[in-house]
């Protein structure tokens, strides 16, 4: 086990023994996109595509904390995207650690990445981080690279007040 897996794996438990909200991150197959979308329908939702081996993904983890703390109602879906996604113990402890314990988190887990990309979005390339705004109607809005916060929020803002 990596020297980062096996902290991620402590503090996992740690977190457990003190707070009863833990995340249980699913596996992304074939299929879950539309599952996602079904269980979202009618709602603004704001799906991030994130992973492990991206730096500025986890730099950018605590600050989506912070938004959500702002406005709880808000329905955010992680989803880490990278070949290390696998690991899902290490996925639960990084989004522990960055405070987003009630999130919704899936990580993909089928060895054929494209695929389950293609279902996303045919012309997504893989790029990280990746932010989709889906609002009520089921329109995407695709933000690519580190999302503008508080562009995301205007536009949370604007769904709800409609």
């Amino acid at each position: 086990m990596k020297l980062r897996g096996f902290i991620g794996v402590l503090f996992l438990a740690a977190l457990s023994a003190c707070d009863s909200q833990t995340i249980e991150t699913r596996p992304f197959v074939r299929g879950s996109w539309h599952q996602l979308l079904a269980a979202h329908a009618d709602k603004p939702t704001i799906v991030h595509f994130w992973g492990l081996t991206c730096a500025p993904c986890l730099t950018e983890l605590p600050h989506w904390a912070e938004m959500q703390r702002d406005r709880p109602g808000m329905n955010v879906v992680m989803i880490a995207s990278d070949p290390a996604s696998e690991d899902t113990e290490e996925l639960t402890a990084t989004l522990a650690e960055a405070k987003l314990n009630n999130v919704e988190s899936w990580a993909f887990a089928d060895a054929f990445h494209e695929k389950l990309r293609f279902e996303i979005d045919p012309t997504w390339r893989g790029e990280m981080p990746r932010t989709m705004l889906i609002g009520r109607d089921g329109k995407a809005r695709v933000m690519s690279g580190v999302a503008d916060l508080q562009e995301i929020r205007n536009w949370y803002d604007a769904q709800t007040k409609s």
